[in-house]
């Protein structure tokens, strides 16, 4: 064989060995605020920072720390009234990120969650309804752990464990930075 019958079999080898191949975007973040609050007349962005006596109240209340000062946000309107807010994050599952959104009423309970994109070879089932809907109703004193509050996913751990993490964090910067007696 010659160098050039060899060229295209290295290439394939090398392509099948190097990045992953496995990314599904479900939702932009456009898509994910309508479904989240598909009763929304606007959306409109919020310039969270978070201070640092913020962020230690954070980390006190999620057991976590707030990770970053700066959020993405956007706060859900319908005509005039406050509907609530979408956060969206990222988190790394085994070894890639994952793309979320978490929905939070106006009193700052998750209203519900949404993967975004997922780029692992594994574990998603964290998208399953099932699975994301055990968040709905709970707040930053809820049960917010795999297998405390949460059900854990064979075969998807770390992304459940992970994302688990994300909302918890999420959850205690609504309570202490997005309700309106906390601005």
């Amino acid at each position: 064989m010659n160098q050039n019958t060899f060229a295209p079999l290295i290439l394939s080898a090398l392509a099948g060995v190097s990045g992953t191949a496995f990314a599904t975007q479900y939702l932009t973040a456009e898509q994910a605020q309508q479904t989240i609050f598909p009763e929304a007349t606007s959306f409109k962005p919020v310039n969270l920072q978070l201070s640092l006596e913020q962020m230690r109240q954070v980390e006190k209340l999620a057991g976590l720390p707030a990770r970053s000062v700066a959020w993405r946000v956007a706060a859900a309107y319908k005509d005039d009234k406050l509907l609530g807010h979408v956060v969206f994050d990222e988190v790394i599952g085994k070894f890639e990120l994952i793309s979320y959104a978490v929905g939070l009423q106006a009193d700052a309970s998750i209203r519900q969650i949404e993967i975004m994109t997922y780029r692992e070879s594994h574990g998603m089932e964290i998208k399953n309804a099932n699975w994301r809907k055990q968040f709905a109703g709970k707040t930053a004193s809820s049960n917010l752990a795999p297998g405390d509050g949460i059900a854990n996913i064979s075969g998807a751990t770390l992304s459940c464990s992970h994302v688990t993490d994300g909302v918890r964090r999420i959850a205690a910067i609504a309570q202490i930075a997005l309700l309106p007696a906390k601005k």
